[in-house]
């Protein structure tokens, strides 16, 4: 029954362990992330020297990227997910001693980057390998979940967890945290015929590397779902990082709330509407058309975005004023509430982009060219992502965060229309 979807594939054992190992791996590497930004700015005082942090990480997003993917789909990707789990812990061992050395930082910060480019094209790609099709959805839905909420976890207990342990000790806890993603990689059990087939494939002479490139790029051109749902799927996460940079500015002069409480006031309900997107997704709407459920998620999401700035007029309005006299003290609508149903929504909506084009990546594209496709993705990421964040903040300052807010809600939609009206016309 389509109810018990979700259910049915966490029951499915080689699975449920590549989720656990995802989880710990995510939230290892985000709160990496996060700390590093505060253990240097504190160490430096320099806006300057955090920009170093965040260029170490995404350069090899850039260089490696596509390369990273080429290699993946060569190997056996269990083994890969374990190895990149198990030398990111050894990687981070350096920061327990030299943590207040920012060369130290930078150059651990980019190893530790470089890994993580081959373990993004083995993580997501195995999904297909332990999953039946018709699990595919309810498989993604799980996944997205747990990879958004590991990252906003990561955000939100960064500065906590920091406090409370102390540098060193953060550094300690990332790095097991690590070792039990490898723990959970090195227990999935891959069938038998499916690590021959693999192993058939490394032992041919295969193509040289431009050849798979071209290869690749190939596939995309002829498959309008493909290229579509990867698209969708860089606009998405490009969404995320933007966010995060507008996030504290958006707090101070639009909410009027304090910065570090903008975690707890945006992150939460995104989480949520995130989760239910995905029961929703996995449950009822798995036979749907992963495109149009796709184009959907762009049009609420753009939509929920464009009108982040513009809760103080709908809080003025006379009919919220009506229900608010009606309403005691602690219950009244103001532009608090109505920020965090929005981002409810734009949790709800990314689930509708993100899951039904994993899953088109997945379906349309075979174990030997799904280590390439993610590859790619994340270069795009790293490139898209790299321009519009340096740029946000300086607009902000600039134009004013409600301006940036609402431009990035109006190209959403654009993007969403031209899927709708031109690429999807046919």
């Amino acid at each position: 029954m389509s109810e018990n979807h979700i259910i049915k594939t966490l029951q499915i054992r080689p699975f449920l362990y590549l989720i656990l190992s995802e989880f710990f791996s995510q939230f290892s590497m985000n709160i990496f992330n996060f700390i590093l930004l505060i253990v240097v700015f504190a160490i430096a005082r320099s806006n300057s020297a955090v920009s170093g942090v965040v260029i170490a990480f995404t350069f090899p997003t850039i260089i490696f990227g596509i390369l990273a993917g080429v290699l993946v789909d060569r190997w056996n990707k269990k083994n890969v997910l374990f190895s990149t789990n198990f030398l990111r812990a050894l990687m981070v061992i350096p920061l327990f001693f030299l943590h207040g050395e920012i060369l130290t930082i930078y150059l651990v910060t980019f190893g530790v980057s470089v890994l993580t480019q081959f373990f993004i094209p083995a993580e997501t790609p195995m999904i297909p390998v332990l999953v039946k099709r018709k699990y595919l959805l309810s498989a993604n839905a799980i996944f997205g979940v747990i990879m958004y909420a590991s990252i906003f976890l990561a955000y939100a207990l960064s500065g906590p967890i920091l406090v409370l342990l102390g540098t060193q000790n953060v550094f300690i806890l990332i790095t097991v945290f690590f070792l039990v993603a490898a723990f959970f990689a090195s227990i999935i059990k891959i069938k038998k015929k499916d690590v021959l087939k693999k192993q058939m494939v490394i032992d041919k002479i295969g193509p040289s590397f431009s050849q798979e490139i071209k290869g690749l790029f190939s596939l995309i051109s002829k498959t309008k779902s493909l290229s579509n749902a990867l698209f969708s799927l860089t606009i998405a996460q490009v969404l995320i990082f933007v966010i995060a940079v507008i996030g504290p500015g958006y707090a101070q002069t639009i909410l009027k709330i304090k910065v570090e409480d903008f975690p707890l006031f945006f992150v939460t309900p995104a989480v949520m509407g995130l989760t239910l997107g995905a029961i929703v997704l996995g449950n009822f709407l798995y036979k749907k058309s992963k495109s149009h459920l796709t184009k959907i998620g762009l049009v609420v999401l753009g939509f929920a975005i464009l009108l982040l700035p513009y809760g103080a007029k709908l809080e003025s309005r006379e009919f919220v004023q009506f229900i608010n006299f009606y309403l005691p003290f602690f219950l009244q609508i103001n532009i608090l509430h109505i920020m965090i149903v929005l981002a409810f929504i734009i949790g709800f909506a990314t689930a509708f982009v993100f899951i039904p084009a994993n899953t088109i990546l997945q379906e349309e594209t075979s174990d030997e060219s799904r280590g390439k496709i993610y590859g790619l993705l994340n270069s795009m990421v790293g490139i898209l992502s790299f321009v519009p964040v340096l740029l946000v903040g300086g607009l902000a300052d600039v134009i004013g965060v409600k301006a940036v807010i609402t431009g990035i809600g109006i190209i959403v939609l654009l993007i969403a229309a031209i899927r709708i009206f031109i690429t999807d016309r046919d």
